[in-house]
């Protein structure tokens, strides 16, 4: 059956940046029969065993609990699971020195589900027919909101600045304040910190400064804190979350070990709260209300920012610091490539400047040496400018083995040199 799409159902129904990446992956690996492949693609965490072991106490205790048949057997409110809403208030506002009430929290089916929200809550077309842009202020920037608006034109990015130290091959983005313009026409403002794919942070003053320009024209700044902390806490470097104004503080507890039961917890504003809510109402009723159960029993014992603090994050830091090793040691000096620093998240962003052939090609060779990784070309959503750096840059996860890794940056080095060659 082949029934006629709308344009929105076209839009939504194809496969947008790393989504379609993914499909060759499968496909790939499907049918490389007999062949061993380092998949350093995937953005699934790791199943450690202590952050494994927490969500089976959690989920005991509920199952003992009388709680357990409201939890599961009964609707709940559209705003989330109260016992939740609380620990997170009770916890921020301890931690951070906030004034949090309940209608501050929004829980939400995954934090995908909070941009898409929001994407066309404040971005698209206005009742008068203007169009309300979502703007990614430093791009690249996360592969899914290329897929979150219904109206794909309201989506731009901008090119960042490049802070560069050639001597260490390493780099950072930075966003292009003389280029970011904020207006009238400015439905929202979206950006991971940390980043995925990069692992940049920006600082406290680039993201108040963000903040400050959205300011006078009431434009809700989603901060996409993913991997940030107090869990999953996925920082290497300083960093504290801001609050406040308009700024949306947009978690997720995929990373800190729950991706199943996808879990988004959205804090800001109330007003801008009860606009997402009433969103969700109309889509799903409410989020799934056992992950919430157990989330509450993490996060109002404390056990979670604690295993996010002394598991999690050494684990993946440490992976981060053997790829660093790795690929100083086995790059050739003289070819043009830059880590970039490795500031937080799962993955680690190794541009090639020069690169002789587009980052697809590279990533289908790199294939044919039996490692996975994801071209960069499909993290730049909104960014319409012909930039050759575009296709110059490669996404590496950090959940694979040691001994994966280790291989993997091996045989890219191996095959840079041999690409390279046909460089003068």
């Amino acid at each position: 059956m082949q029934p006629a799409l709308s344009q929105i159902g076209r839009d939504m129904s194809s496969l947008t940046g790393v989504r379609a990446i993914m499909k060759d992956i499968i496909e790939t690996l499907r049918a490389g029969q007999g062949k061993t492949f380092i998949n350093l693609s995937a953005g699934n965490p790791l199943i450690l065993p202590e952050v494994e072991q927490l969500w089976r106490d959690c989920t005991a205790n509920l199952l003992a609990s009388p709680e357990y048949s409201e939890v599961v057997c009964r609707y709940g409110a559209s705003q989330g699971y109260q016992p939740l809403i609380e620990a997170v208030v009770k916890d921020f506002n301890q931690r951070y020195g906030l004034q949090l009430s309940d209608r501050n929290i929004l829980i939400t089916p995954g934090s995908q589900s909070l941009y898409f929200y929001a994407a066309n809550a404040f971005g698209g077309y206005t009742p008068s027919g203007d169009l309300k842009k979502i703007v990614l202020p430093l791009s690249p920037d996360y592969t899914g909101y290329g897929g979150v608006t219904l109206t794909p034109e309201a989506l731009i990015a901008y090119q960042p600045t490049l802070d560069i130290d050639a001597a260490a091959h390493r780099f950072k983005y930075r966003p292009d304040f003389s280029q970011l313009d904020l207006n009238e026409q400015t439905g929202c403002i979206i950006f991971s910190r940390p980043c995925n794919p990069t692992g940049n942070v920006l600082t406290q003053d680039e993201v108040r400064k963000i903040a400050d320009l959205a300011a006078p024209f009431d434009i809700p700044v989603l901060i996409d804190s993913a991997y940030a902390p107090p869990f999953p806490a996925l920082n290497f470097v300083d960093m504290e979350p801001l609050f406040g104004g308009n700024i949306l503080h947009c978690m997720s507890l995929s990373k800190a070990g729950l991706p199943g039961e996808r879990i988004g917890i959205a804090i800001g504003d109330e007003q801008l709260i009860q606009t997402l809510e009433c969103f969700q109402t109309n889509l799903c009723i409410h989020s799934p209300r056992y992950g919430q159960a157990i989330a509450a029993r993490a996060i109002a014992s404390g056990a979670l920012a604690q295993i996010a603090e002394t598991v999690i994050r050494p684990f993946y830091q440490k992976k981060v610091q053997l790829v660093e090793s790795v690929l100083d040691q086995a790059m050739p000096k003289d070819i043009p490539w830059f880590l970039h620093r490795g500031e937080g998240s799962i993955f680690c962003w190794l541009w090639l400047d020069q690169l002789p052939l587009p980052d697809w090609e590279l990533y289908q060779q790199l294939k044919q040496v039996g490692v996975i990784v994801v071209p960069g070309s499909t993290f730049f959503p909104g960014l319409r400018e012909d930039w050759p750096h575009k296709q110059q840059c490669l996404r590496i996860s950090l959940t694979g083995s040691d001994n994966e890794i280790e291989t993997g940056m091996q045989r890219l080095a191996d095959l840079l040199k041999q690409v390279y060659i046909t460089v003068p």
